[in-house]
């Protein structure tokens, strides 16, 4: 298992921050998938991928913040 990896679950067994921010994450998702599978995207629907696509990357963002964070701290001991 890669450290990043290694250190993404222990992130997700023992910190609620980043917990939450892969349920929103995964909730993101689930919408977008939603959005994609219609024949037809209405102009709010196209809006609404767009504005979800954002908070998703924001999610993934604060994720990725938090793993570099736990990744650097594990490497000054």
């Amino acid at each position: 298992m890669s450290m990043l990896r290694e250190v993404r679950e222990q992130l997700l067994a023992g910190d609620a921050e980043f917990r939450h921010l892969a349920e929103e994450h995964s909730r993101y998702e689930a919408q977008l998938e939603q959005i994609v599978k219609s024949p037809y995207l209405s102009s709010e629907d196209i809006l609404l991928e767009a504005k979800l696509k954002k908070q998703k990357l924001r999610v993934k963002d604060e994720m990725e913040r938090l793993v570099a964070q736990r990744s650097k701290s594990a490497h000054a001991y």
